[in-house]
């Protein structure tokens, strides 16, 4: 017996962007390579001493490493040191155990590979890690969470434990509205903010591994017999 999951995915969150997007600089310039980030000489927001926020607007490659500060709430600081490792185009098809909306069906689902590391002195346990994806309309689209596990790429905030000194490996979902194209993984906290990006090269998602029967499982009640059509 199939089990189906009925369960549906978060409502994709898009915000058009303004005029300091990283999308109306030069589409020819050369992103800073991990060698040259460049650092805030005064930091944007109140970061404990020794850390040095990356430059706003900075362009970066995958692998390079940015030092950002975002306010989660009015009264608390966060401060996080972002890699974007990896990206991944994959097919709508891979959500097929889901219920998804019209608006949904049409869209193309991205995993953005990425490893994050608490340098502030805040716990931000609980909390979803503050990047968005910029597609070819020049529109963000925050990452989709899921109500259960999604094994391929699990969506989830940070852990709910999530203090000074500790990092995390995940893997975010972003479905981009009409078939859409992923240009760019963008660090912007605000719409003052003048946004901190990655591009590199996006590789196909390999379909997940159909699961092995464990050793010694027994058939289940109505399997019996059936073959193929």
């Amino acid at each position: 017996m199939t089990k189906v999951q009925l369960l549906a995915l978060a409502a994709v969150a898009v915000v058009a962007l303004g005029a300091c997007s990283s999308s109306d600089s030069d589409p020819e310039a050369a992103p800073t390579s991990s060698a040259t980030v460049e650092t805030s000489t005064t930091p944007y927001l109140p970061v404990p001493a020794g850390v040095e926020l990356t430059k706003p607007g900075s362009q970066l490659n995958l692998g390079d490493h940015a030092v950002v500060a975002y306010k989660p709430r009015q009264d608390l600081v966060g401060a996080l040191d972002i890699e974007v490792v990896k990206l991944e185009k994959t097919s709508i098809d891979d959500f097929s155990a889901w219920q998804l909306s019209d608006e949904q069906k049409k869209s193309t689902p991205y995993f953005v590979d990425v490893t994050v590391k608490n340098v502030g002195d805040t716990d931000l346990g609980g909390r979803r890690i503050p990047l968005y994806v910029v597609n070819d309309q020049n529109v963000l689209v925050e990452s989709t969470p899921f109500a259960s596990s999604f094994e391929p790429c699990p969506s989830t905030p940070f852990p709910d434990k999530f203090g000074p000194g500790k990092s995390v490996d995940a893997c975010l979902v972003y479905l981009l509205p009409d078939h859409g194209t992923l240009d760019a993984v963008s660090f912007r906290p605000d719409e003052s903010f003048n946004p901190i990006t990655w591009t590199g090269e996006v590789t196909k998602a390999k379909p997940p591994k159909p699961e092995k029967p464990k050793k010694g499982d027994k058939p289940k009640k109505g399997d019996k017999g059936k073959g193929k059509n």
